[in-house]
């Protein structure tokens, strides 16, 4: 995965909507210890410590959107019960969209009670409706979807086989999607997989997978061929087949297979990875990633939520730490100004003093560095901003730069010194520094203080500039008048 990439990703998902029509429920979890057997039956006795509640079913998923960032509404039927209030609650806690969750005061709200002891489910008690919506409220969902549809990115359907995604509401979505040009992925449940036929993805695991296609995976051979009967029954763009530790696939129309390894970590549950990887998949295909793309950020989303116990949410910024593990070079430090700023206004919220200077860096050398040292000496981080190519040419004329910008971005931030680069394609930082407000301004030895772009800016709110001196003698321009007077001949 490109980190710079999936970062300036989850800057922008606040403009991404997602409709999630699917099964809801409540799963809600007794965390307890147990160090006894019943004198009443040979079982254990939990002591119950914790009791909580979380979004089951299709509401993980939304869950899942919503802490990625994502505009989310959810499409459903629920119990005009109790269980019914405490779902809409949840939502409510969540600013969840839920104008279009109707009650049937004849449906029981499902939910799952699941004992948890010793970091190990030991029993799950279910109560839940499996029936298939009354046709009344089954026409309620339709209509809605087919009037709302357009007003979304991507549509997600999320199948738990508890009767709200009925044949008629999936057809009439993928028919209302199909012609708002709006991509519809689907987590599938059952044998029958051509009831979702014309979405754009279904996510099945292997089981599923081979219980649709009877088809035994148990090779690569094997997998092709049950993806082959899927796609050629249901009429699918792209299918996404979950193989555990094996990782994923992706296959694509046209015979393109990609296949994705697992990311290596410890499992302690994998309950609620499949929404985990729907919804990053929604969120990486409404943002212009290829569906390659997408399915490895879910394969890096699915790694972490496999790594907590219960159902739980993944968060953009674990999901580009992940990322960023894969990248233990300069890639870490070079950043965008929007992925940047929010950054260096956290730092300052943990009383970080930032420190800022620029320039073009062409030909590092040892000048450079020791003025890059003694900036960094003056706080607690340091911000470069960088000329771009077309900064340089402009200020330095056409024959600069001799280096390009991603190489100097790499050198510099290489450096030890440095803790964040970012490029800028102005004649003068004045962009970065009313961003950034940095509390100490840097500038070479050469300038003088009524000469320093942002200077006003920067003691507007008590920062203060430094001015620090290059070392004699060093110089790019005597580098290149050096290599010229030795190799002109």
């Amino acid at each position: 995965m490109d980190r710079a990439k999936v970062e300036a990703l989850f800057a922008h998902t606040a403009g991404i909507r997602c409709l999630v029509v699917g099964d809801l429920m409540l799963d809600e979890y007794l965390w307890g210890k147990t160090d006894r057997i019943s004198p009443e039956a040979p079982v254990q006795v939990v002591d119950v410590i914790r009791e909580e509640l979380r979004l089951g079913g299709a509401g993980n998923v939304v869950h899942n959107l919503a802490a990625l960032g994502v505009q989310v509404s959810v499409c459903s039927v629920v119990g005009d019960d109790q269980n019914g209030r405490e779902l809409l609650g949840q939502f409510c806690l969540n600013h969840i969209d839920t104008r279009a969750v109707f009650l049937d005061p004849d449906r029981r709200t499902s939910r799952k009670t699941k004992v948890v002891a010793a970091h190990q489910q030991i029993v799950r008690i279910d109560r839940e409706s499996r029936e298939a919506l009354p046709a009344a409220v089954e026409q309620q969902l339709r209509l809605w979807i087919a009037g709302h549809v357009s007003e979304y990115s991507v549509i997600v359907l999320s199948d738990y086989n508890k009767g709200v995604l009925t044949p008629a509401v999936i057809a009439s979505t993928v028919t209302a999607a199909a012609e708002a040009g709006i991509p519809v992925l689907v987590d599938p449940k059952g044998t029958d997989f051509t009831r979702y036929g014309g979405a754009t993805l279904l996510t099945p695991n292997r089981k599923e997978a081979e219980a649709a296609s009877g088809i035994a995976i148990t090779d690569s051979a094997s997998l092709a061929h049950a993806a082959d009967v899927i796609m050629t029954a249901t009429g699918l763009q792209h299918l996404l087949i979950t193989r555990s530790e094996e990782g994923m696939s992706l296959f694509s129309t046209g015979g393109e297979i990609v296949h994705i390894p697992t990311v290596a970590r410890e499992v302690f549950d994998v309950s609620g990875a499949g929404d985990t990887v729907l919804a990053a998949l929604a969120v990486g295909i409404a943002s212009g990633f290829s569906m390659a793309e997408a399915a490895r950020l879910a394969n890096v989303a699915a790694g972490i939520a496999v790594g907590k116990l219960g159902t739980s949410i993944v968060t953009p910024q674990e999901i580009i730490d992940a990322v960023s593990l894969a990248h233990k070079d300069s890639h870490a430090k070079i950043k965008s100004l929007d992925v940047l700023a929010p950054l260096i206004a956290a730092e300052k919220n943990r009383g970080k003093r930032i420190v800022f200077t620029n320039g073009c860096f062409d030909l590092l050398h040892a000048g450079h560095v020791k003025y890059l040292q003694k900036a960094r000496n003056l706080g607690d981080l340091l911000v470069l901003g960088l000329n771009s190519d077309a900064s340089v040419r402009r200020l330095k004329g056409a024959k600069r730069p001799l280096i390009d910008q991603d190489e100097r971005a790499h050198l510099l931030a290489a450096l030890d010194c440095i803790d964040y680069v970012t490029v800028f394609d102005e004649d003068t930082p004045l962009e970065l520094i009313t961003a950034l407000k940095p509390y100490i301004l840097v500038k070479g030895g050469d300038y003088s203080l009524d000469g320093v772009v942002g200077r006003e800016i920067v003691e507007s709110y008590g920062g203060r500039v430094e001015l620090v001196t290059f070392v004699d003698g060093k110089s790019t321009t005597n580098i290149i008048e050096r290599i010229l007077e030795l190799y002109s001949a």
